[in-house]
């Protein structure tokens, strides 16, 4: 702990003694950022070898603070906060003199001046990333921890407002989460309502120093809401309550920091149900009219954290705030601000997860305002928000002829070349979405034009990211579907279906799940399914028939019943143990995954071995049960495998017994023959 220059004794009662080991073993659990990088001042930051004239100033004020002296020490303080601190030759001059660690040291004075001095030329030094990483080393968070319990406003307010600077850093967080500073801010924080909702020309002196010492508080919550760790001790200190009284401010100052602390802590489940009950979200609404972009950002960044909830998509739709969202988006000076326009086209996409918000959106045109940011210059988080809103609004089949009308067909197929890979996350689900109108899909594989969407997105598959195979199976599923002479198409890609099958051999269960959707469209032409039948696609499936998924056993059993069609892939599906597994499928409560087995036992009835297996298993009482189903399809193909085992067992029963028969026939011939030969030797005895 640095000694007191000045009456060389400590100020204050001491913080939380947290030892340096233990200090290294607690973790944040939160990623690195760019202003943890251990950074140094640099040789030749200065661009010149030439002294500067303030070196000279500097280092007499350096000396003069050295002394001891308070009152030469004040004057030197005073001194040094009129030269331009942001300069980083200063930065450098103060750091290379020891400047850095006479700031720190005289923060453990009981001198007022001298505390206010040196946190005042701090505030400005640690505005900068890498004096603020030198001044955590030389432990400045503890002594600042310490003046959060002055007793005077101002050195109250330098204080947070220093902290909120320093705690841009990671091991500066850890420090004040450990050494007891959390509970400290918040209470200093906890200003009176009617001091935070009225505006600061109605505040006396005394009220407006508690309103800035707020504000900076509020400053300090921004910076160290990155720290999942602090975030729940947030929590349980219950500044929910504080935030929640401060978004209802007309001090835009308090409410920016605010509303950033809102944002990041938006991303933890807990935070978004208290949003939802204290109804912050209506708060978050109602700011994004307001004037200052960084406030538009934060909150359009709460929005999109918070839209993953159905509630809070509707609470948004309800406060009005889908209206304000279209307008930004076409604001031209949104534009010019990449981050805002970010976070905007990012709370519209899940917005429009909910169709009664997009019923608002299309009523904004909203899906011609987005085809104009399709632009391949454009920001790249802004075009993957801006491609993941257009594959929801699209789900509306208005949409889809909206979109081409627009002339974004093209634009998205050109994105397809990207690299981003959220980027490439996206586009196959807008693209599976335009497959699903006739007039889109002629345009998306129109040769003519070139555009060769479909080989574009059949290209994915080789991507590394295991979401972008995923989604691109799932839009190849429809494209196929679809597409006119789509069978031709699949067998035009050179190693196209083998690409395909080998994915099965993938670790990821969704992967598996949409090549198998793609398969059993695939599979619905005889001559691709002789392909892959070849490419061991049989053997493949048949491995996965133990997953315990949904997801993969609703898709897996289709492509199982539609890959049966070919030669002797039935029986194969027997004779590799497949069939038996399937009977658990029945017990599922899922109807995408009732449905498949059910077909899939139609089509494997159709081999007398597999109708063996099923019926030793008990298939019958669960098929039985789906006969009653609602949907047609369903009811057939449990019907029709009920047909093939019982016309399989009544044909067994009729061999059995014709052969019963013909023993029977056999022994009486040889009993009349005997019969007839005993009495004949009788006879000519």
């Amino acid at each position: 702990m640095p000694v007191s220059l000045v009456t060389g004794e400590p100020f204050g009662p001491r913080v939380k003694q947290i030892s340096e080991q233990r200090e290294l073993e607690s973790s944040d659990d939160e990623p690195s950022s760019e202003s943890d990088v251990d950074a140094r001042f640099c040789k030749d930051d200065s661009g010149g070898s030439e002294v500067p004239t303030e070196f000279w100033h500097m280092q007499k004020l350096i000396k003069y603070m050295k002394a001891g002296n308070q009152t030469a020490t004040t004057v030197a303080l005073c001194l040094l906060k009129d030269f331009d601190l942001s300069n980083r030759v200063i930065h450098k001059i103060i750091f290379e003199m020891g400047g850095l660690e006479i700031l720190v040291n005289l923060l453990e004075t009981r001198e007022i001046k001298c505390q206010q001095g040196s946190l005042a030329v701090m505030l400005e030094l640690s505005a900068a990333r890498d004096t603020r990483h030198h001044l955590v080393d030389l432990g400045v968070v503890t002594p600042l921890i310490e003046l959060l319990k002055h007793p005077a406003r101002d050195i109250q307010r330098l204080t947070v407002e220093t902290l909120a600077n320093i705690t841009m850093t990671k091991k500066a967080r850890k420090q004040l989460r450990l050494r007891g500073g959390i509970p400290l801010i918040l209470d200093i924080m906890d200003v009176p309502e009617s001091i935070v909702w009225r505006s600061p020309e109605e505040l006396d002196d005394n009220e407006k120093e508690m309103l800035t010492v707020a504000i900076g508080c509020a400053k300090v919550l921004n910076s160290i809401c990155t720290s999942p760790k602090i975030k729940e001790e947030l929590r349980k200190h219950g500044a929910i309550f504080l935030i929640a009284r401060y978004l209802k401010s007309s001090t835009t100052d308090l409410v920016i920091p605010t509303m950033g602390a809102v944002q990041l802590c938006s991303d933890i489940k807990v935070y978004r149900l208290a949003y939802e009950k204290m109804d912050i979200i209506g708060e978050i609404v109602r700011h994004l009219d307001n004037e200052d972009f960084k406030l538009k950002e934060n909150c359009a960044l709460a929005i999109f954290k918070c839209a993953v909830n159905k509630i809070s998509r509707d609470m948004v739709r309800e406060a009005g705030g889908l209206d304000p969202l279209c307008r930004l988006v076409v604001d031209p000076k949104v534009y010019e601000n990449k981050k805002l326009l970010a976070a905007v086209t990012g709370a519209v996409w899940k917005c429009a997860k909910s169709p009664e918000n997009v019923y608002r959106f299309n009523q904004n045109r909203l899906v011609q305002s987005l085809v104009n940011l399709l632009d391949e210059n454009e920001d790249e988080d802004v075009l993957a928000n801006v491609v993941g809103a257009l594959a929801e609004c699209c789900k509306d089949d208005a949409n889809r002829d909206a979109l081409k009308n627009a002339g974004g067909i093209p634009k998205l197929i050109k994105l397809l070349n990207a690299t981003y890979e959220p980027l490439l996350v996206n586009i196959p689900l807008v693209i599976g979405e335009l497959a699903q109108n006739q007039w889109c899909m002629d345009e998306i594989n129109d040769e003519e034009h070139r555009n060769d969407g479909v080989r574009l997105v059949w290209s994915l598959l080789k991507h590394q990211s295991d979401a972008v195979k995923t989604n691109a199976c799932l839009a190849l599923v429809h494209c196929v579907k679809h597409a006119k002479n789509s069978a031709e198409m699949v067998r035009a890609f050179v190693g196209g279906l083998e690409l395909v099958v080998s994915l099965l051999e993938s670790k990821d269960t969704q992967v598996q799940a949409a090549v198998c959707a793609t398969i059993a469209e695939i599979a619905m032409d005889m001559e691709n399914l002789g392909i892959i039948t070849d490419h061991g696609v049989v053997e493949k499936l048949a491995g996965l028939v133990h997953t315990e998924d949904e997801n993969l056993r609703a898709n897996l059993t289709l492509a199982i019943a539609y890959c049966s069609e070919w030669g002797q892939n039935n029986y194969e599906f027997g004779r590799l143990k497949a069939v038996a597994p399937l009977v658990n499928y029945l017990t599922s409560t899922n109807k995408e995954v009732l449905k498949g087995v059910c077909i899939a036992f139609y089509h494997l009835s159709k081999e007398p071995s597999n109708c063996v297996t099923m019926h030793t298993c008990g298939v019958v009482k669960h098929v039985l049960r789906l006969v009653g189903s609602e949907d047609a399809e369903v009811q057939i193909a449990a019907a029709t495998t009920i047909r093939h085992i019982r016309k399989l067992a009544l044909t067994a029963e009729k061999f059995h017994y014709k052969e019963m028969y013909y023993c029977f026939c056999h022994f009486l011939k040889r009993r009349i023959n005997n019969f007839i030969s005993i009495n004949y030797l009788l006879y000519f005895s």
